[in-house]
């Protein structure tokens, strides 16, 4: 224990030692900082030596240098503004995840370990690496049965242990830091920790980002002008992925895309619906579809590819999404309002008339300007922003959609400068709203709760039983009372109570 701490210790000394080295600290929000915290970060400075000079993102350099774990916190802290604060989220989001590759000869026996068979038996062909990051590296091959080219992704030997030592330490500096600055306690350090914890765990398991291909595959089955790469399962572990190779444009060619008959226009609407229809219809969305994740295809489809990170919204955040969205097209800031409340994100001792006059305060501005000046991704930002000073606790998996929205805006911009989102947005969230609320919704609606009723059917002779045995006992206690009047008395308490119980049981159920 002392042996493993310590080691959490030297992990963390060395991380600090490495961004004082890159000063990555302005001088005027270091000058805010206590007088111990700036004697700490002077001394790790000296202690560092020389400065190390670089173009572009210092904090960013100083990440990319601790390795694999840093690189995925520092992605993971672009999504919470609320503790590292607008500008450091914005820097982290251009934080790039890129690696030298490991070697050609260690691939091919990470992939015989994990298949248990030779690459030569296995591909017919299994090119160099064409893209290396901190988790894993992908390789063009081709296989012969079946006779297709297939990409190949294959886990960093000794990721997960790297990962392990270095998430020990951040445990061990969230842990410290909320028990020694009380303020710390509102950012819920150690939650956030275990949430990163959770991403990089599934993240470090092939087989979960297979599956999420697969649903997302399932769920878009039918959504004309957009597919999800196929998935050979007889290729792929937890530690190896095999998919479609596929042989399409990335976003960020512009060019390219025009030369081959793609309407950049049509491109960048359909990226966006995309990922509202995704988000909002199935509550599953891709949090990851910047430019090099997505291609056109030959018939001019939209395909994405690296599905490591992935959101999902409950029924009730995406029923709130869509209202608010559609709040702040329509102007109606009172809906809007209501709706944070009716979802309990806002307390309900809120005044829903003060809250609706700020969210004014954040929708006006920006009707009158131009298309591309307004973006709903900021929007959802300043929103969440407000929502905290209304006592709105902080809610990651809204976090990571805000994210996810300014990243798909941009894409959608830099293929559509006049990018319009608010009129790109508005048919796929009014036709999901008519249709939650509308006649079919509520059907629905109906069909839910009948299916809620037929589970209570089943287990109301089990609840029965239980409850009857539970009042039983209850009244054979009362009965050795030595009052006999008070032993009725709580016998027949517990009787309703028991009924009451049973009553509430069956409409929870229901409903």
């Amino acid at each position: 224990m002392i042996i493993a701490k310590f080691r959490q210790i030297r992990h963390l000394i060395r991380a600090g030692l490495t961004i004082a080295r890159y000063d990555v600290i302005p001088p005027a929000q270091l000058a805010t900082a206590p007088l111990p915290a700036r004697l700490l970060y002077g001394m790790a400075k000296w202690v560092a030596g020389k400065p190390a000079k670089v173009e572009g993102s210092a904090l960013n350099a100083a990440l990319v240098e601790l390795g694999p774990s840093y690189i995925k916190l520092g992605q993971f802290l672009a999504t919470r503004p609320d503790f590292v604060g607008k500008e450091r989220a914005v820097e982290l989001a251009m934080l790039q995840d890129r690696l030298q590759p490991f070697s050609h000869d260690l691939a091919m026996t990470e992939i015989e370990k994990g298949l248990g068979e030779s690459t030569d038996k296995l591909f017919s062909r299994f090119d160099d690496p064409i893209a290396a990051a901190s988790i894993a590296q992908v390789h063009k091959a081709h296989t012969s049965d079946p006779d297709m080219e297939v990409a190949v992704k294959i886990l960093r030997p000794g990721v997960e242990k790297r990962f392990q030592a270095d998430l020990d330490s951040f445990y061990l500096a969230a842990h410290t830091l909320e028990r020694l600055i009380p303020d710390m306690a509102r950012l819920r350090l150690v939650e956030a920790v275990n949430i990163l914890a959770r991403s990089v765990t599934l993240e470090m398991d092939l087989r979960m980002e297979a599956s999420a291909m697969a649903e997302m595959a399932e769920n878009s089955k039918d959504d004309k002008g957009f597919r999800v790469p196929k998935i050979d399962w007889q290729r792929t572990t937890s530690r190896i992925l095999t998919s479609e190779w596929i042989d399409g444009i990335p976003l960020n060619n512009p060019e390219k895309l025009v030369k081959a008959g793609i309407d950049l226009t049509k491109m960048a609407d359909r990226i966006v619906q995309t990922f509202l229809v995704h988000a909002i219809r199935d509550g599953f969305f891709h949090a990851d579809m910047h430019q090099g994740n997505l291609f056109a295809d030959k018939k001019g489809n939209l395909v994405a590819v690296d599905f490591g990170i992935m959101g999902r919204l409950a029924p009730k955040e995406r029923l709130f999404l869509a209202e608010i969205l559609y709040g702040f097209i329509k102007r109606d800031y009172l809906r809007v309002s209501q709706v944070h409340l009716d979802a309990g994100y806002v307390p309900a001792h809120h005044d829903v008339h003060v809250f609706a006059q700020a969210l004014r305060a954040i929708g006006e501005p920006i009707m009158g300007r131009r298309a591309e000046d307004i973006s709903m991704g900021r929007l959802l930002g300043q929103l969440l922003e407000v929502t905290g000073q209304f006592d709105m606790k902080t809610q990651p998996q809204l976090i990571l959609l805000q994210k996810t929205m300014v990243v798909v805006e941009g894409v959608a911009r830099s293929l559509n400068p006049q990018f319009n989102m608010w009129q790109c947005a508005e048919p796929v969230v009014r036709e999901w709203i008519e249709k939650r609320l509308g006649p079919q919704g509520r059907l629905e609606n109906v069909s839910d709760s009948a299916m809620a009723m037929a589970r209570l059917a089943t287990d109301f002779p089990q609840l029965a039983t239980t409850a009857r045995t539970a009042l039983e006992q209850f009244a054979s206690q009362a009965e050795n009372s030595n009052n006999d009047h008070m032993q009725k008395r709580s016998g027949n308490i517990a009787l309703w109570t028991g009924a009451i119980a049973l009553v509430v049981i069956a409409l929870a159920q229901i409903f």
